[in-house]
């Protein structure tokens, strides 16, 4: 069953496909192509092998893309494997566990415009909340600075690399970095999820003051860190931009990914 699921999970990748379409004939060496769709493809042993032990580990990465989750996991053993599930909230940083699933090689996603060695297609062990659907937004959006204690104490080591930043230097250079790429290292302090279709984080990193109003920098991003993680992030940043019903920014940071190292 958990390998029919799987499957059934790699194969939607595959829609629409014509009802008629048949594999193509003649390919030797063992391995069998395997179309899916105009986006997607790739080239898996033949016949497939089902792996017969649970992924099980701390999340580093989650991308989100044509209804699908792209989990990079970091196992127990060290290992460091992506999977692939029907898009749903998985934190960057929290402990998952997911089943066997199918093994899949040089699976290429050209909306992600990048090839994967090796991929497992598989579902979470535990139902995950999904990402469809939105939370209606009520009340009013306290801004830049962030509904959490100012009191609270965070000292995280700066991004190093090109375009890091701390969480004041931000602040601080918003006019010449507006629009721009940027990457800062902070620690998770709020999360509010699925409002106005994004996922809206509050970072710290110890830089700045409460008095400034350059302590708390708001991050949105598709995918969703655990509270209390550490984590880089990769986005554009905006000044002053302002979404209405009182969400307005002196500085944010959009379409962000979130790792940790």
């Amino acid at each position: 069953m958990r390998f029919f699921a799987a499957s059934c999970i790699a194969a939607a990748l595959a829609l629409p496909l014509a009802a008629s379409a048949q594999p193509p004939a003649g390919h030797g060496g063992g391995m069998t192509p395997f179309t899916m769709g105009t986006n997607d493809t790739a080239t898996i042993p033949a016949p497939p092998k089902e792996p017969t032990e649970p992924h099980a580990g701390k999340v580093l990465q989650v991308i989100n893309s044509g209804g699908y989750s792209y989990v990079h996991l970091k196992k127990k053993t060290g290992e460091k494997i992506w999977l692939a599930v029907t898009a749903a909230e998985i934190p960057v940083g929290s402990q998952q566990t997911f089943n066997p699933g199918m093994v899949m090689h040089n699976f290429e996603s050209k909306t992600l415009k990048r090839t994967f060695d090796k991929i497992v297609f598989t579902e979470l062990a535990k139902p995950a909340k999904e990402t469809k659907g939105k939370t209606e937004v009520s009340g009013k959006s306290p801004g830049s600075k962030g509904t959490v204690s100012p009191d609270t104490k965070v000292s995280v080591k700066k991004a190093t690399g090109k375009n890091a930043y701390t969480i004041a230097e931000l602040y601080k250079n918003k006019a010449k970095l507006n629009k721009k790429k940027v990457v800062v290292r902070g620690k998770v302090v709020k999360v509010s999820s699925n409002i106005m279709n994004r996922n809206w984080v509050h970072l710290r990193d110890g830089s700045g003051s409460h008095a400034t109003g350059d302590f708390n920098l708001v991050v949105t991003s598709k995918s969703v860190p655990a509270e209390g993680e550490v984590v880089l992030v990769n986005g554009t940043l905006y000044k002053g931009k302002d979404f209405g019903g009182g969400y307005k920014y002196d500085v944010i940071v959009e379409d962000a990914e979130f790792s940790v190292e």
